[in-house]
């Protein structure tokens, strides 16, 4: 006997209502959708169970970040003191490289050893965890060879240094409240604080802020590549400060760069050839006129 308080009838006979409701279970469940709770509401999935999809998401789009668009750098020595202590970590721009900028003067970069710069350097020797959370970019590498320097000179500019400084660059002397208190701009040493240089096409002529306990391009002359920095190497402008959190600061253009006339040897060429390949053209339009 089948006991209820439902409408007497045959045993197979099922209400209309249970029906729909036994299709819909059905249909959700064949399409993985949370099933309705007694009061017709969905069901909200388990964050436990939405957690590792959350993890995987926050670490691709680390990675991406860490690839494209910037990347943290931990400081290891004083050569940029006291714009950069040691134990700092700057964030650098990686993606404006990506559309064809190329450094300036006066910005703070991280670039590629160009030639064993830093051989006798101690190499870190990271763990696991460190490892993997610097591929993904959450901690900074340990084991990638790059430094940091200020650019000096671009393409086409001509560095000099003559006893104590100050520093020229095209001839115009850099005010550099930057440079380490108590360190002259220039080196009065042999080893390669003096020197006159043309920076080629394509390389960066760079320096560090702690002039005196800095080995940058000055000290790397008689090395295959002259000291030069191919701007192919650079990884990007390192543009603040991130951490320790009370050392907070950005890392603008000192003034200096900015001067009239510092670039005139750089946009005086491209202008002179302009120059020159108008001239034939505006011959020849004369001379069609006339016939």
């Amino acid at each position: 006997m089948i006991s209820g308080s439902g409408p007497a009838g045959s045993d197979d006979a099922q209400d209309p209502e249970s029906e729909r409701a036994a299709g819909d279970a059905e249909d959700a469940e064949q399409s993985g959708e949370p099933e309705p709770d007694a009061s017709g509401e969905k069901k909200q999935r388990s964050f436990w169970k939405e957690l590792p999809l959350l993890i995987g998401i926050a670490l691709l789009l680390a990675l991406l970040i860490k690839t494209f668009l910037v990347q943290a750098f931990s400081i290891p020595s004083d050569s940029m003191q006291n714009t950069l202590q040691q134990g700092d970590r700057v964030l650098v721009d990686k993606l404006t490289p990506w559309f064809g900028s190329e450094p300036e003067r006066g910005e703070v970069v991280v670039f590629h050893d160009p030639g064993n710069w830093l051989q006798g350097e101690p190499t870190p020797n990271p763990n696991a965890i460190q490892k993997a959370l610097s591929f993904i970019g959450l901690m900074p590498s340990a084991e990638e060879k790059d430094l940091i320097k200020r650019v000096i000179g671009v393409g086409g500019d001509t560095v000099e240094c003559k006893g104590t400084g100050p520093l020229l660059v095209n001839g115009k002397t850099l005010n550099e409240p930057y440079v380490f208190p108590g360190n002259t701009a220039c080196s009065d040493d042999p080893e390669g604080g003096q020197f006159k240089v043309k920076v080629p096409d394509g390389k960066l002529w760079v320096m560090g802020d702690h002039r005196q306990n800095s080995m940058d391009s000055r000290y790397h002359q008689d090395d295959p590549g002259g000291g030069f920095v191919p701007v192919d190497n650079v990884v990007g402008r390192a543009f603040v400060i991130a951490w320790p959190p009370t050392r907070w600061a950005t890392l603008p253009v000192p003034d200096t760069f900015d001067q009239p006339g510092l670039a005139a040897a750089m946009s005086a060429t491209p202008g002179a050839l302009g120059l020159a390949g108008a001239v034939p053209f505006v011959l020849w339009r004369r001379r069609q006129s006339r016939v």
